[in-house]
């Protein structure tokens, strides 16, 4: 009975409270932060469940950053539900993954990201296309983020945008090969055409690609 009581007590801690009732930041990372769920402006919004589809794009790239970043540990990368607080827009968000560098002037903590990434993810849910391609584009870009991938399976498309002179956001065209290279993680190519394929290669042949890329560059 006590084990039921609490899961019942987890449960309801986790549920978002009504439209009308505003919460504080802290009371957002105390009780929601960690749950899938991201805080704008006093309210919290619960993010949907993802599809298998979704879960094996945000895994492969996962892989991708984490073979690239222990091979040239500039950085490292952080997946949803980490949450990046940006206090410029009033928002607490939880991007599929973050690249952060160690380079980035903001603070890295336990518990959540103070200040832009150096680079967001998010992969497209059916649910989620305003919120990927307008709000959180808007928020990204206000707050410095400087390069903002949208991964959306649901057109087979892909947008790098990359923040320019003037802190504006302009998609970045892919290399002759159909791949995205940054200057961010240099020797990285990421070939979009095989993000669409039903099968996703697995870690010990992402690490494989890597390397090589990185003895190529």
């Amino acid at each position: 009975m006590a084990e039921q009581a609490a899961a019942e007590n987890k449960i309801s801690r986790s549920k978002p409270p009504a439209e009308s009732q505003a919460i504080s930041a802290e009371e957002y990372m105390a009780t929601y932060a960690h749950d899938f769920h991201e805080w704008v402006n006093g309210e919290v919004i619960k993010m949907s469940p993802v599809s298998l589809k979704h879960d094996r794009l945000a895994d492969y790239l996962r892989n991708l950053l984490t073979a690239y970043l222990a091979l040239n540990p500039i950085g490292q990368v952080v997946a949803a539900p980490f949450v990046m607080r940006i206090d410029i827009t009033n928002s607490r968000r939880e991007p599929d993954l973050q690249v952060i560098l160690n380079s980035n002037p903001g603070e890295l903590t336990d518990i959540a990201m103070v200040g832009a990434a150096d680079m967001c993810i998010e992969v497209v849910s059916a649910e989620s296309v305003v919120r990927d391609y307008g709000h959180k584009f808007a928020e990204y870009e206000k707050a410095g983020v400087q390069e903002y991938w949208i991964i959306d399976p649901l057109r087979s498309l892909c947008h790098f945008y990359r923040l320019n002179s003037d802190g504006v956001y302009q998609d970045a065209a892919l290399d002759d090969d159909g791949c995205y290279q940054t200057a961010l993680l240099p020797g990285l190519a990421v070939e979009v055409g095989l993000l669409w394929h039903d099968t996703l290669p697995g870690y010990f042949e992402i690490g494989k690609a890597v390397q090589e890329m990185l003895a190529e560059s």
